[in-house]
């Protein structure tokens, strides 16, 4: 069935995203970024140029003020992952929908004005930095603190899973400001590449998504000066972290149907080609049978994609609809990219091929941003009327 959620401006810019990935997102750059590990600046550059990233940053400071409209990030994602790079969507996404939105919504003037340009044109990497090794899903377990001083904040801590974190220039970080786990107990503190005592420590070795930095971070009286300050308002880190769940749940689960229409898309056109017994694979009934299940499992998910689109541009998304969005379109995205794999055959086992990188890729998308098990739980909580 046919999505009616594009328009002509849509389609459009669908069209310059298509340019951009034919002259950036080759195997040759696919392979390159696998192997180092990250996403290259002069990619990220490139992608600001072409109005890529920083979607929702606001005209003024360089963007497309976007901000409700999340249909061009949807296309984003659609091409890029079909091109067969999650990783680059990936770095695109921690840019889009993690750093950018607490500078966008949440920032001050001066913040505004000295970040946003840059994290528009990609020159600016930013990154999220929530997580620690002893605090996941839990953020109020979290140890990293942040001691008020004349003029600002010592932080001392670590963090853990950053993505973006070894590449980063600026880290929206989640830290300690009062005693004791209640909400006005946290605040968020911009934190910058070449602050003394913050080292963006290794590299962390992943299942998936090897083209896209994961970093340990950690901070060691770290000064860090009172107007890097979200919003400058202390105790406000838990609030902030909440107003932007929506979102970043959203973004887990566009990114699961775009995955699952490629997936998809791959098998259609390996099973048609390949041939076993003197027949194309796709003419077995079982292919067909597997293949139908796909098809159905997508049309699915893009229709309540569209759905959840819809309600987050009419600013009706809540944090609860949010997560249960997040895990049922990321079960499905799994469902579906094994069943992709095993049509395959030995091939889907095979790196080379996308359909495996993707397998692997997608499997963090049932982990992070809050794991689905905490998104049921979150959902049932609501159902059940239990705060």
């Amino acid at each position: 069935m046919e999505r009616d959620i594009y328009d002509e401006d849509h389609e459009a810019f669908r069209d310059v995203v298509k340019e951009f990935v034919k002259r950036y997102v080759t195997n040759e750059a696919i392979a390159r970024w696998d192997a180092e590990g990250e996403i290259d600046r002069d990619t990220m550059k490139a992608a600001g140029e072409s109005g890529l990233i920083g979607l929702s940053v606001p005209e003024e400071f360089g963007g497309a003020g976007m901000l409700q409209d999340y249909r061009f990030r949807a296309i984003v994602m659609e091409e890029v992952i079909s091109a067969g790079s999650g990783s680059l969507a990936g770095a695109f996404g921690i840019q889009d929908d993690l750093a950018v939105p607490y500078l966008v919504h949440m920032g001050t003037q001066e913040q505004k004005e000295k970040w946003l340009p840059g994290m528009a044109t990609g020159e600016v990497i930013g990154a999220l930095a929530m997580t620690e090794p002893g605090a996941g899903s839990d953020l109020r377990g979290i140890k990293t603190t942040a001691k008020k001083v004349d003029g600002g904040y010592i932080v001392n801590g670590a963090k853990t899973f950053i993505s973006s974190g070894k590449t980063a220039d600026l880290v929206v970080t989640f830290v300690k400001t009062g005693e004791g786990n209640r909400p006005d107990a946290f605040s968020l503190l911009l934190i910058e590449n070449g602050m003394d005592g913050f080292d963006h420590g290794k590299k962390l070795h992943k299942m998936g998504f090897h083209g896209h930095d994961t970093a340990e971070l950690s901070f060691s009286d770290v000064f860090v000066p009172e107007e890097n300050l979200i919003s400058g308002r202390e105790g406000m880190g838990f609030v902030q972290l909440m107003m932007n769940l929506p979102l970043e749940r959203m973004s887990i689960g566009v990114a699961g149907a775009a995955a699952a229409q490629a997936a998809l898309d791959w098998t259609l056109a390996y099973t048609k080609d390949r041939e076993a017994f003197g027949e194309r694979i796709a003419d077995f009934q079982n292919t067909r049978f597997r293949l139908a299940d796909m098809s159905a499992s997508v049309e699915a998910l893009w229709a309540y994609t569209d759905r959840v689109m819809r309600a987050y541009a009419g600013k009706k998304l809540s944090a609860e609809e949010a997560a249960k969005y997040k895990f049922w379109a990321t079960e499905r995205e799994w469902e579906v990219l094994d069943l992709g794999v095993q049509l395959h055959g030995g091939y889907g086992y095979i790196t080379e091929y996308p359909i495996a990188r993707a397998f692997l890729d997608a499997r963090v998308h049932r982990i992070y941003g809050g794991t689905n098990e905490i998104m049921r739980e979150i959902v049932g909580r609501d159902l059940a009327g239990k705060r």
